[in-house]
């Protein structure tokens, strides 16, 4: 895998986009990055949330094109 992966979770409701997130980033080595599009309202929630308890870095976290883009970094 490349050190920038996309994971695409536009169209699944909470909790799948974090659920598929955490599934994708245990595949990537520390320090990784992984962009991850959603268009679930309640993802600006869960995956700040999710990156806080779990120890990863969420990078940005922005709305493009009426998606939801989510970069995080895989550890600290």
């Amino acid at each position: 895998m490349s050190d920038n992966d996309t994971l695409d979770a536009r169209g699944l409701l909470c909790p799948l986009p974090v659920l598929k997130l955490r599934k994708r980033l245990k595949s990537l080595e520390n320090g990784a990055e992984i962009t991850m599009l959603a268009d679930d309202p309640a993802a600006v929630i869960d995956v700040p949330h999710f990156c806080a308890e779990a120890g990863h870095t969420l990078v940005e976290s922005q709305e493009v094109n009426g998606d939801l883009r989510f970069v995080v970094r895989v550890g600290g």
